[in-house]
Protein backbone atom coordinates (compact mmCIF):
# COMPACT_ATOMS: atom_id res chain seq x y z
CA UNK A 1 0.00 0.00 0.00
CA UNK A 2 1.40 3.32 -0.93
CA UNK A 3 1.43 5.59 2.51
CA UNK A 4 1.15 9.22 2.40
CA UNK A 5 4.27 9.36 4.42
CA UNK A 6 7.32 7.95 2.52
CA UNK A 7 6.38 9.99 -0.74
CA UNK A 8 6.01 13.46 -0.82
CA UNK A 9 4.53 13.20 -4.57
CA UNK A 10 1.50 11.79 -2.69
CA UNK A 11 1.53 14.13 0.42
CA UNK A 12 -1.94 15.50 -0.22
CA UNK A 13 -3.33 12.98 -2.04
CA UNK A 14 -6.80 12.23 -0.78
CA UNK A 15 -6.77 8.44 0.52
CA UNK A 16 -9.42 6.92 -2.21
CA UNK A 17 -6.61 8.22 -4.62
CA UNK A 18 -4.10 6.51 -3.11
CA UNK A 19 -6.22 3.36 -2.70
CA UNK A 20 -6.63 3.73 -6.38
CA UNK A 21 -2.86 4.17 -7.29
CA UNK A 22 -2.14 1.11 -5.01
CA UNK A 23 -4.32 -0.59 -7.15
CA UNK A 24 -2.50 0.17 -10.37
CA UNK A 25 0.95 -0.46 -9.33
CA UNK A 26 2.75 -3.14 -11.62
CA UNK A 27 4.97 -5.42 -10.06
CA UNK A 28 8.24 -5.96 -11.87
CA UNK A 29 11.37 -8.17 -11.43
CA UNK A 30 15.09 -7.57 -11.79
CA UNK A 31 18.48 -9.48 -11.61
CA UNK A 32 20.90 -8.54 -10.16
CA UNK A 33 23.09 -5.87 -11.95
CA UNK A 34 20.39 -4.84 -14.01
CA UNK A 35 19.84 -1.18 -14.91
CA UNK A 36 16.84 -0.14 -13.71
CA UNK A 37 17.21 3.12 -14.70
CA UNK A 38 19.78 5.03 -16.56
CA UNK A 39 21.26 8.34 -15.85
CA UNK A 40 20.46 10.69 -18.83
CA UNK A 41 17.65 8.62 -20.38
CA UNK A 42 14.07 9.62 -20.73
CA UNK A 43 11.88 8.04 -18.89
CA UNK A 44 7.92 8.50 -17.36
CA UNK A 45 8.03 5.88 -14.96
CA UNK A 46 8.10 5.65 -11.02
CA UNK A 47 9.14 2.68 -8.47
CA UNK A 48 8.86 1.67 -5.39
CA UNK A 49 10.83 -1.66 -3.69
CA UNK A 50 9.02 -3.75 -2.52
CA UNK A 51 11.33 -6.46 -2.18
CA UNK A 52 15.78 -6.28 -2.30
CA UNK A 53 17.86 -3.39 -2.79
CA UNK A 54 19.55 -1.09 -5.61
CA UNK A 55 22.43 0.78 -5.42
CA UNK A 56 22.00 4.75 -6.62
CA UNK A 57 25.54 5.60 -8.79
CA UNK A 58 26.10 9.03 -11.06
CA UNK A 59 28.41 8.87 -13.83
CA UNK A 60 31.32 11.58 -13.33
CA UNK A 61 31.65 14.17 -16.19
CA UNK A 62 34.17 13.59 -19.20
CA UNK A 63 34.89 10.14 -17.59
CA UNK A 64 33.73 6.26 -17.49
CA UNK A 65 33.51 6.12 -13.72
CA UNK A 66 30.51 6.11 -11.84
CA UNK A 67 30.25 7.69 -8.18
CA UNK A 68 28.41 5.21 -5.63
CA UNK A 69 25.99 7.66 -3.96
CA UNK A 70 23.16 5.58 -1.68
CA UNK A 71 21.82 1.83 -1.20
CA UNK A 72 18.12 2.21 -0.83
CA UNK A 73 15.69 -1.03 -0.17
CA UNK A 74 12.06 -2.32 0.75
CA UNK A 75 9.78 0.76 0.97
CA UNK A 76 11.75 3.18 -0.50
CA UNK A 77 11.38 5.18 -4.19
CA UNK A 78 12.37 6.72 -7.23
CA UNK A 79 11.93 8.48 -10.19
CA UNK A 80 8.67 10.37 -8.89
CA UNK A 81 10.23 13.73 -10.63
CA UNK A 82 9.08 11.48 -14.14
CA UNK A 83 5.32 11.55 -12.67
CA UNK A 84 5.55 15.50 -12.64
CA UNK A 85 7.38 15.82 -16.13
CA UNK A 86 10.18 16.16 -15.51
CA UNK A 87 11.74 13.18 -17.72
CA UNK A 88 15.60 13.40 -17.89
CA UNK A 89 16.99 10.92 -14.94
CA UNK A 90 19.88 12.01 -12.66
CA UNK A 91 21.21 8.74 -11.88
CA UNK A 92 21.92 4.67 -12.37
CA UNK A 93 19.78 2.80 -10.08
CA UNK A 94 21.33 -0.77 -10.31
CA UNK A 95 19.80 -3.89 -9.53
CA UNK A 96 22.06 -4.66 -6.02
CA UNK A 97 20.51 -8.28 -4.76
CA UNK A 98 21.56 -11.68 -5.61
CA UNK A 99 17.99 -12.66 -5.28
CA UNK A 100 17.04 -9.84 -7.45
CA UNK A 101 15.02 -6.81 -6.71
CA UNK A 102 10.78 -6.46 -6.89
CA UNK A 103 9.45 -2.61 -7.64
CA UNK A 104 6.07 -1.86 -7.63
CA UNK A 105 5.68 0.16 -11.10
CA UNK A 106 3.62 3.33 -12.26
CA UNK A 107 3.71 5.10 -15.37
CA UNK A 108 2.95 9.22 -15.99
CA UNK A 109 0.06 8.72 -17.71
CA UNK A 110 -1.91 6.34 -15.48
CA UNK A 111 -0.68 8.48 -12.43
CA UNK A 112 -2.37 11.69 -14.16
CA UNK A 113 -5.12 9.56 -15.29
CA UNK A 114 -5.74 8.88 -11.87
CA UNK A 115 -5.19 12.05 -10.11
CA UNK A 116 -6.86 14.58 -12.28
CA UNK A 117 -10.66 14.95 -11.90
CA UNK A 118 -11.16 12.39 -9.53
CA UNK A 119 -13.11 14.85 -7.22
CA UNK A 120 -14.97 16.62 -10.16
CA UNK A 121 -17.63 13.61 -10.49
CA UNK A 122 -18.65 13.27 -6.38
CA UNK A 123 -20.01 16.78 -6.56
CA UNK A 124 -21.73 17.09 -10.23
CA UNK A 125 -25.00 16.69 -8.90
CA UNK A 126 -26.80 19.76 -6.55
CA UNK A 127 -29.43 18.33 -4.78
CA UNK A 128 -32.21 19.77 -6.53
CA UNK A 129 -33.28 16.59 -5.63
CA UNK A 130 -33.89 16.87 -1.68
CA UNK A 131 -36.54 19.46 -2.18
CA UNK A 132 -38.69 17.05 -4.27
CA UNK A 133 -37.83 14.09 -1.57
CA UNK A 134 -39.22 16.11 0.50
CA UNK A 135 -42.19 16.90 -1.38
CA UNK A 136 -42.80 13.05 -1.75
CA UNK A 137 -42.51 12.42 1.77
CA UNK A 138 -45.21 14.84 2.75
CA UNK A 139 -47.13 13.80 0.42
CA UNK A 140 -47.93 10.12 1.34
CA UNK A 141 -47.03 11.06 5.00
CA UNK A 142 -50.61 10.16 5.93
CA UNK A 143 -51.36 6.99 3.84
CA UNK A 144 -51.16 3.49 5.19
CA UNK A 145 -51.27 -0.16 4.78
CA UNK A 146 -54.83 0.09 5.45
CA UNK A 147 -55.67 2.77 2.91
CA UNK A 148 -53.80 0.36 -0.09
CA UNK A 149 -55.92 -2.10 -2.48
CA UNK A 150 -54.58 -4.95 -4.48
CA UNK A 151 -54.88 -5.11 -7.94
CA UNK A 152 -52.83 -7.92 -8.86
CA UNK A 153 -49.55 -9.86 -8.83
CA UNK A 154 -46.49 -7.97 -11.15
CA UNK A 155 -43.65 -10.29 -9.71
CA UNK A 156 -43.18 -13.63 -6.76
CA UNK A 157 -38.97 -12.84 -5.57
CA UNK A 158 -37.00 -14.60 -2.82
CA UNK A 159 -38.64 -12.31 0.02
CA UNK A 160 -41.92 -12.16 -0.71
CA UNK A 161 -43.96 -10.75 -3.74
CA UNK A 162 -44.57 -7.26 -5.47
CA UNK A 163 -48.37 -6.64 -5.86
CA UNK A 164 -49.95 -3.64 -7.86
CA UNK A 165 -51.88 -1.65 -5.80
CA UNK A 166 -54.17 1.69 -5.71
CA UNK A 167 -54.70 3.95 -3.20
CA UNK A 168 -58.09 4.07 -1.61
CA UNK A 169 -60.45 7.23 -3.28
CA UNK A 170 -57.82 7.67 -6.11
CA UNK A 171 -57.95 5.52 -9.51
CA UNK A 172 -56.31 8.08 -11.33
CA UNK A 173 -52.35 6.17 -10.70
CA UNK A 174 -51.38 3.08 -9.41
CA UNK A 175 -48.08 1.70 -7.20
CA UNK A 176 -45.98 -1.55 -6.74
CA UNK A 177 -46.32 -2.52 -3.07
CA UNK A 178 -42.98 -5.23 -2.54
CA UNK A 179 -43.88 -7.24 0.34
CA UNK A 180 -41.18 -8.94 2.22
CA UNK A 181 -41.69 -12.01 4.46
CA UNK A 182 -39.81 -11.15 7.93
CA UNK A 183 -39.00 -14.22 9.25
CA UNK A 184 -37.50 -14.90 5.84
CA UNK A 185 -35.10 -11.85 6.01
CA UNK A 186 -34.09 -12.71 9.50
CA UNK A 187 -33.80 -16.66 8.08
CA UNK A 188 -31.29 -15.80 5.49
CA UNK A 189 -29.83 -13.07 7.39
CA UNK A 190 -30.60 -10.21 4.80
CA UNK A 191 -31.13 -7.72 7.93
CA UNK A 192 -28.69 -5.39 7.32
CA UNK A 193 -29.54 -5.69 2.93
CA UNK A 194 -33.25 -4.59 3.78
CA UNK A 195 -32.26 -1.61 5.66
CA UNK A 196 -29.53 -0.16 3.15
CA UNK A 197 -31.98 -1.07 0.43
CA UNK A 198 -34.76 1.29 2.43
CA UNK A 199 -32.68 3.96 2.99
CA UNK A 200 -30.52 3.96 -0.56
CA UNK A 201 -33.92 4.42 -2.14
CA UNK A 202 -35.75 7.12 0.25
CA UNK A 203 -33.22 9.25 -0.24
CA UNK A 204 -32.81 8.73 -4.40
CA UNK A 205 -34.65 11.08 -7.02
CA UNK A 206 -33.68 9.90 -10.08
CA UNK A 207 -35.91 9.29 -13.20
CA UNK A 208 -33.58 6.24 -14.07
CA UNK A 209 -34.15 5.00 -10.56
CA UNK A 210 -37.87 3.25 -9.69
CA UNK A 211 -38.93 6.36 -6.87
CA UNK A 212 -39.81 4.27 -3.16
CA UNK A 213 -43.09 6.50 -1.83
CA UNK A 214 -42.99 5.07 1.48
CA UNK A 215 -42.45 2.02 3.93
CA UNK A 216 -44.62 0.01 6.34
CA UNK A 217 -44.27 -2.91 8.33
CA UNK A 218 -46.44 -5.34 10.32
CA UNK A 219 -45.85 -8.25 12.16
CA UNK A 220 -45.68 -10.64 9.38
CA UNK A 221 -44.11 -8.47 6.63
CA UNK A 222 -41.94 -5.39 5.38
CA UNK A 223 -43.45 -3.69 2.81
CA UNK A 224 -42.59 -0.90 0.50
CA UNK A 225 -45.29 1.36 -1.51
CA UNK A 226 -43.10 2.08 -5.24
CA UNK A 227 -43.82 3.75 -8.68
CA UNK A 228 -45.33 0.84 -10.71
CA UNK A 229 -43.44 0.25 -14.24
CA UNK A 230 -46.11 -1.26 -16.10
CA UNK A 231 -43.89 -1.48 -19.02
CA UNK A 232 -43.16 -4.65 -17.73
CA UNK A 233 -39.26 -6.59 -16.94
CA UNK A 234 -36.60 -5.66 -19.96
CA UNK A 235 -36.12 -9.58 -19.14
CA UNK A 236 -39.31 -10.66 -20.74
CA UNK A 237 -39.19 -8.26 -23.85
CA UNK A 238 -35.78 -9.84 -24.54
CA UNK A 239 -37.04 -13.54 -24.00
CA UNK A 240 -39.48 -12.72 -26.53
CA UNK A 241 -36.89 -10.88 -29.09
CA UNK A 242 -34.01 -13.42 -28.66
CA UNK A 243 -32.14 -10.53 -28.98
CA UNK A 244 -31.36 -6.41 -29.32
CA UNK A 245 -29.60 -4.54 -32.14
CA UNK A 246 -27.26 -2.19 -31.56
CA UNK A 247 -28.98 0.80 -31.46
CA UNK A 248 -32.27 -0.72 -28.99
CA UNK A 249 -29.07 -1.83 -26.92
CA UNK A 250 -27.40 1.54 -27.21
CA UNK A 251 -30.64 3.37 -25.26
CA UNK A 252 -31.29 0.95 -22.63
CA UNK A 253 -27.33 1.09 -21.73
CA UNK A 254 -27.34 4.73 -21.93
CA UNK A 255 -30.26 4.97 -19.08
CA UNK A 256 -27.92 2.45 -16.77
CA UNK A 257 -25.05 4.72 -17.30
CA UNK A 258 -27.82 7.43 -16.14
CA UNK A 259 -28.87 5.18 -12.45
CA UNK A 260 -25.15 5.01 -12.52
CA UNK A 261 -23.85 8.33 -12.96
CA UNK A 262 -26.49 9.20 -10.02
CA UNK A 263 -25.76 6.53 -7.99
CA UNK A 264 -21.61 6.62 -8.48
CA UNK A 265 -21.91 10.03 -7.63
CA UNK A 266 -23.20 9.57 -3.89
CA UNK A 267 -20.25 7.02 -3.81
CA UNK A 268 -23.30 3.91 -3.90
CA UNK A 269 -22.27 0.80 -5.66
CA UNK A 270 -25.67 -1.02 -7.01
CA UNK A 271 -24.26 -4.76 -7.45
CA UNK A 272 -27.05 -6.12 -9.20
CA UNK A 273 -27.57 -5.69 -12.51
CA UNK A 274 -29.45 -7.65 -15.12
CA UNK A 275 -32.09 -7.77 -17.44
CA UNK A 276 -34.63 -8.71 -14.58
CA UNK A 277 -33.94 -5.44 -13.00
CA UNK A 278 -34.64 -3.16 -15.11
CA UNK A 279 -38.66 -1.86 -15.78
CA UNK A 280 -39.88 -0.27 -18.87
CA UNK A 281 -42.01 3.05 -17.51
CA UNK A 282 -45.26 3.66 -19.73
CA UNK A 283 -43.33 5.69 -22.17
CA UNK A 284 -40.59 2.74 -23.09
CA UNK A 285 -38.14 4.37 -20.58
CA UNK A 286 -35.87 1.88 -18.37
CA UNK A 287 -35.27 2.31 -14.54
CA UNK A 288 -33.38 0.71 -12.38
CA UNK A 289 -35.34 -1.80 -9.59
CA UNK A 290 -34.47 -3.98 -6.51
CA UNK A 291 -31.57 -2.33 -3.90
CA UNK A 292 -31.47 -5.24 -1.72
CA UNK A 293 -27.81 -5.45 -2.96
CA UNK A 294 -26.97 -1.50 -2.98
CA UNK A 295 -24.40 -0.16 -0.69
CA UNK A 296 -22.94 3.43 0.38
CA UNK A 297 -19.21 2.90 0.69
CA UNK A 298 -17.21 5.33 2.49
CA UNK A 299 -14.87 7.45 -0.18
CA UNK A 300 -12.69 5.28 -1.45
CA UNK A 301 -13.10 1.83 0.43
CA UNK A 302 -14.13 -1.29 -0.66
CA UNK A 303 -16.41 -3.85 0.40
CA UNK A 304 -16.41 -7.93 0.57
CA UNK A 305 -19.57 -9.24 0.77
CA UNK A 306 -20.43 -11.72 -1.77
CA UNK A 307 -23.42 -11.14 -3.66
CA UNK A 308 -24.89 -10.61 -7.05
CA UNK A 309 -26.17 -12.97 -9.88
CA UNK A 310 -23.14 -15.62 -10.70
CA UNK A 311 -23.19 -14.57 -14.48
CA UNK A 312 -22.65 -10.65 -13.75
CA UNK A 313 -20.31 -11.11 -11.05
CA UNK A 314 -17.15 -9.36 -11.46
CA UNK A 315 -13.64 -11.16 -10.98
CA UNK A 316 -12.76 -9.58 -7.76
CA UNK A 317 -15.84 -10.27 -5.91
CA UNK A 318 -15.31 -13.98 -6.42
CA UNK A 319 -11.58 -13.48 -5.59
CA UNK A 320 -12.76 -11.79 -2.04
CA UNK A 321 -9.95 -8.78 -3.33
CA UNK A 322 -12.84 -6.10 -1.92
CA UNK A 323 -14.57 -4.30 -4.80
CA UNK A 324 -16.06 -0.74 -5.34
CA UNK A 325 -18.51 0.68 -7.89
CA UNK A 326 -15.87 -0.44 -11.00
CA UNK A 327 -17.50 -3.56 -10.39
CA UNK A 328 -20.79 -2.07 -11.45
CA UNK A 329 -19.07 -1.03 -15.11
CA UNK A 330 -18.15 -4.69 -15.26
CA UNK A 331 -22.07 -5.76 -14.87
CA UNK A 332 -22.44 -3.09 -17.65
CA UNK A 333 -20.33 -4.72 -20.46
CA UNK A 334 -21.85 -8.26 -19.67
CA UNK A 335 -25.47 -6.41 -19.41
CA UNK A 336 -24.99 -5.38 -23.31
CA UNK A 337 -23.57 -8.95 -24.43
CA UNK A 338 -26.72 -9.79 -23.13
CA UNK A 339 -28.81 -7.69 -24.61
CA UNK A 340 -26.98 -8.00 -28.14
CA UNK A 341 -26.97 -11.94 -27.86
CA UNK A 342 -29.28 -12.97 -25.70
CA UNK A 343 -27.27 -15.13 -23.12
CA UNK A 344 -24.36 -13.19 -21.05
CA UNK A 345 -20.84 -13.86 -22.21
CA UNK A 346 -19.64 -16.15 -19.46
CA UNK A 347 -22.32 -19.06 -18.75
CA UNK A 348 -21.68 -22.51 -16.84
CA UNK A 349 -24.03 -25.82 -15.96
CA UNK A 350 -23.69 -24.18 -12.45
CA UNK A 351 -22.29 -21.09 -10.60
CA UNK A 352 -18.86 -22.44 -9.77
CA UNK A 353 -18.45 -23.46 -13.95
CA UNK A 354 -19.47 -20.26 -14.37
CA UNK A 355 -16.94 -18.04 -11.83
CA UNK A 356 -14.06 -20.39 -13.48
CA UNK A 357 -15.17 -18.92 -17.13
CA UNK A 358 -15.47 -15.55 -15.82
CA UNK A 359 -11.98 -16.03 -14.18
CA UNK A 360 -10.35 -16.65 -17.68
CA UNK A 361 -11.83 -13.27 -18.70
CA UNK A 362 -13.31 -11.48 -21.90
CA UNK A 363 -10.62 -12.28 -24.06
CA UNK A 364 -11.86 -16.39 -23.73
CA UNK A 365 -15.04 -15.30 -25.01
CA UNK A 366 -15.79 -15.63 -28.61
CA UNK A 367 -18.00 -12.63 -29.77
CA UNK A 368 -21.21 -13.21 -32.27
CA UNK A 369 -20.86 -11.43 -35.51
CA UNK A 370 -23.76 -9.12 -34.97
CA UNK A 371 -21.83 -7.55 -32.25
CA UNK A 372 -20.42 -4.34 -34.53
CA UNK A 373 -16.31 -3.56 -33.64
CA UNK A 374 -17.69 -0.75 -31.39
CA UNK A 375 -19.92 -2.17 -29.42
CA UNK A 376 -17.07 -5.18 -28.76
CA UNK A 377 -14.44 -2.30 -27.95
CA UNK A 378 -16.87 -1.17 -25.42
CA UNK A 379 -17.89 -4.42 -23.74
CA UNK A 380 -13.98 -5.45 -23.36
CA UNK A 381 -13.10 -1.89 -22.15
CA UNK A 382 -15.72 -2.37 -19.34
CA UNK A 383 -15.09 -5.93 -18.34
CA UNK A 384 -11.21 -5.24 -17.86
CA UNK A 385 -9.82 -7.98 -15.28
CA UNK A 386 -8.34 -5.39 -13.21
CA UNK A 387 -10.56 -2.86 -11.79
CA UNK A 388 -8.60 0.18 -12.18
CA UNK A 389 -8.80 -0.52 -15.81
CA UNK A 390 -12.27 -0.24 -16.78
CA UNK A 391 -13.92 2.33 -18.70
CA UNK A 392 -15.89 4.58 -16.48
CA UNK A 393 -13.22 4.40 -13.74
CA UNK A 394 -10.41 6.41 -14.48
CA UNK A 395 -9.80 9.94 -15.20
CA UNK A 396 -13.08 11.61 -16.99
CA UNK A 397 -15.72 8.89 -14.89
CA UNK A 398 -18.38 8.00 -16.21
CA UNK A 399 -18.53 10.20 -19.10
CA UNK A 400 -15.12 8.39 -20.62
CA UNK A 401 -18.42 5.72 -21.80
CA UNK A 402 -20.45 8.28 -23.14
CA UNK A 403 -18.13 9.32 -25.46
CA UNK A 404 -17.15 6.45 -26.36
CA UNK A 405 -17.34 5.56 -30.14
CA UNK A 406 -19.88 3.01 -29.57
CA UNK A 407 -22.51 6.39 -28.32
CA UNK A 408 -21.30 8.37 -30.92
CA UNK A 409 -24.31 10.77 -32.36
CA UNK A 410 -26.15 9.49 -29.26
CA UNK A 411 -28.48 12.39 -28.04
CA UNK A 412 -27.58 12.08 -24.16
CA UNK A 413 -29.75 15.17 -23.70
CA UNK A 414 -32.71 14.53 -25.12
CA UNK A 415 -32.42 10.83 -22.97
CA UNK A 416 -31.98 13.47 -19.92
CA UNK A 417 -35.27 15.37 -20.68
CA UNK A 418 -36.75 12.12 -21.84
CA UNK A 419 -37.47 13.84 -25.61
CA UNK A 420 -35.90 10.88 -26.81
CA UNK A 421 -38.00 8.35 -28.60
CA UNK A 422 -37.71 5.05 -26.79
CA UNK A 423 -36.97 2.45 -29.35
CA UNK A 424 -39.89 -0.13 -28.00
CA UNK A 425 -42.86 1.53 -26.72
CA UNK A 426 -45.02 -0.73 -24.26
CA UNK A 427 -48.77 -1.01 -24.46
CA UNK A 428 -50.31 0.19 -21.34
CA UNK A 429 -53.98 0.70 -21.55
CA UNK A 430 -54.42 1.53 -18.23
CA UNK A 431 -52.82 2.20 -14.64
CA UNK A 432 -54.29 -1.21 -13.75
CA UNK A 433 -53.34 -2.40 -17.07
CA UNK A 434 -50.85 -5.70 -15.76
CA UNK A 435 -50.90 -7.42 -19.70
CA UNK A 436 -46.76 -6.66 -19.45
CA UNK A 437 -46.52 -9.27 -16.82
CA UNK A 438 -46.58 -12.85 -16.62
CA UNK A 439 -49.34 -14.38 -14.29
CA UNK A 440 -48.95 -15.70 -10.61
CA UNK A 441 -50.41 -17.80 -8.74
CA UNK A 442 -51.07 -17.18 -5.08
CA UNK A 443 -48.72 -17.83 -2.64
CA UNK A 444 -49.20 -21.76 -1.86
CA UNK A 445 -47.28 -21.00 1.21
CA UNK A 446 -49.90 -19.18 3.47
CA UNK A 447 -48.94 -16.13 5.63
CA UNK A 448 -45.36 -16.63 7.60
CA UNK A 449 -44.81 -16.75 11.05
CA UNK A 450 -44.78 -13.47 12.69
CA UNK A 451 -41.55 -11.58 13.62
CA UNK A 452 -42.02 -9.13 16.36
CA UNK A 453 -38.49 -8.83 17.64
CA UNK A 454 -37.96 -5.73 16.78
CA UNK A 455 -34.80 -5.91 14.37
CA UNK A 456 -36.57 -3.76 11.98
CA UNK A 457 -37.92 -0.84 14.62
CA UNK A 458 -36.61 1.54 11.96
CA UNK A 459 -38.19 0.87 9.02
Amino acid sequence: MVTKLCVPIFKNLQEDTLIKISDVLEETHYQQGDYIVRQGARGDTFFIISKGKVRVTIKLPNTQEEKFIRTLSKGDFFGEKALQGDDLRTANIICDSPEGVTCLVIDRETFNQLISNLDEIKHRYDDEGTLERRKINEEFREVSLTDLRVIATLGVGGFGRVELVQILGDNSRSFALKQMKKAQIVETRQQQHIMSEKEIMGEANCQFIVKLFKTFKDKKYLYMLMESCLGGELWTILRDKGNFDDSTTRFYTACVVEAFDYLHSRNIIYRDLKPENLLLDDKGYVKLVDFGFAKKLQSGRKTWTFCGTPEYVAPEVILNRGHDISADYWSLGVLMFELLTGTPPFTGSDPMRTYNIILKGIDAIEFPRNITSNARNLIKKLCRDNPAERLGYQRGGISEIQKHKWFDGFYWWGLQNRSLEPPIKPTVKSVTDTTNFDDYPPDPEGPPPDDITGWDKDF
